[in-house]
């Protein structure tokens, strides 16, 4: 008699579920309850998509084209439009066979990962990172190596850093800027430096862009293949509408890459999902054709409450928030107030804390773990202003 085989592969058994997605879920079924809470865990900008992307969408409805299947990778007007916006946004030339077309920045990370290694590869990790990337690290069958950074260097790694954590198995280098969580920005310098010492390495690189329109202050995106050309080669630019565009919900994103790399991923989506939706490709067409009129209007909200929300985290005696550079998080650091006892209860971990500020004031923030380095927790001030002054006014009174 055989033994029963377990339900649930081990591959996808090992998966953590998303953090940030499993906070804002809760947050929004507390609220769908009635209840007053204020989400500080989804990164997704508080503004309708503008309306010139709507009404694409929505005469791409009523137009029988869209209603059949079309190419897996991509419509061809479309990879072309991202094409362009690539070199008149970051200054990389790229031609619309080297794009394909993704639900959302998450499929073209897996696709980018799925495609390029083989199992025991080893993948370079900074972190704090996004909680989706080792999983799909390792969904790919790669291990994460993670480089942990702090506060003291601006949450950036360096290449002393990454030259001691590479080893024969290691193939690819993730790099983030501005980053998802800590919102880090390198300077062109830093960036150009970590390029050509994956060159030398002969590593590959996979860079996600999909901040690149949000930075403030002295700080300057730089896509690392404009920075260094000899790296095009080996590397994979991953970005999508949903942060630019304030179009989180149309899933709609890229990666960039190699010809044979990107018809290797168009081969694996062609099984795996086929084409992106009609509809939202159209959107997203109309987007990227367009002018960056929408995100420059977020980005002065944005600009007035990463001031804002740092300035009051900086108030609570124990809570150390830098002022980020880049994207729409904040980063602080909680260890100071661990340990102590807010309402007769104890948080002795980031995670514990994160659970206390909800169960207790009705705050939804996402502890450090889920990013790699405990002690932090991430809130995004990509909501309301009224909605940001009100929730860490609850933060600040409850750990008094």
């Amino acid at each position: 008699m055989t033994s029963e085989k377990p339900r649930i592969s081990a591959r996808i058994g090992a998966i953590a579920e998303s953090a940030t997605l499993a906070v804002d879920a809760k947050a929004k079924a507390l609220k769908a309850a009635g209840r007053p809470v204020i989400g500080f865990g989804a990164g997704e900008p508080d503004f309708p998509t503008p309306d010139y992307i709507v009404k694409a969408a929505i005469d791409a409805c009523s137009d029988p084209r869209w209603h059949r299947y079309t190419p897996a990778g991509g419509l061809p007007e479309l990879k072309a439009a991202v094409a362009a916006k690539t070199l008149r946004d970051s200054g990389y030339a790229v031609d619309a066979s080297q794009v394909l077309i993704t639900n959302g920045g998450k499929q073209a990370l897996y696709n980018a990962f799925a495609t390029l290694l083989d199992p025991g590869d080893e993948v370079l990790l900074p972190a704090p990172y996004w909680t989706t990337y080792p999983e799909s690290i390792q969904l790919a069958g790669g291990v994460p190596v993670e480089i942990m950074t702090d506060e003291s260097t601006g949450f950036r790694t360096s290449v002393a850093q990454l030259d001691a954590a590479l080893t024969p198995k290691t193939k690819v280098l993730v790099f983030v800027s501005p980053s998802n969580p800590t919102g880090a920005v390198y300077s062109p310098a830093e960036v150009e430096a970590i390029g050509q010492w994956a060159v030398e390495k002969g590593l590959w690189v996979v860079t996600d862009e999909i901040y690149e329109h949000l930075v403030y202050g002295d700080a300057e995106f730089t896509s690392m293949p404009v920075a260094v050309p000899e790296l095009a080669d080996k590397c994979v630019v991953v970005n999508g509408v949903a942060k630019t565009y304030a179009m989180t919900g149309w899933r709609v994103g890229w990666m960039i890459g190699p010809n044979d790399v990107i018809k290797a991923a168009t081969n694996l989506q062609s099984h795996a999902t086929s084409n992106v939706s009609n509809v939202a490709q159209i959107a997203a067409l109309a987007a990227v054709s367009g002018d960056l009129s929408a995100v420059d209007e977020m980005k002065v909200a944005f600009d007035r409450r990463r001031k804002l929300i740092t300035s009051m985290l900086n108030e609570i005696d124990g809570i150390t928030c830098p002022e980020p550079e880049g994207a729409f998080y904040v980063y602080p650091s909680v260890k100071g107030v661990l340990g102590r006892e807010f309402n007769g209860k104890v948080a002795n971990t980031s995670a514990e804390l994160a659970a206390l500020i909800l169960d207790e004031v009705e705050v939804a923030v996402v502890p450090g773990e889920a990013f790699g380095t405990p002690g932090y927790i991430r809130l995004s001030y990509a909501l309301g202003d009224a909605d940001l002054i009100e929730g860490i006014t609850r933060i600040q009174n409850f750990l008094k």
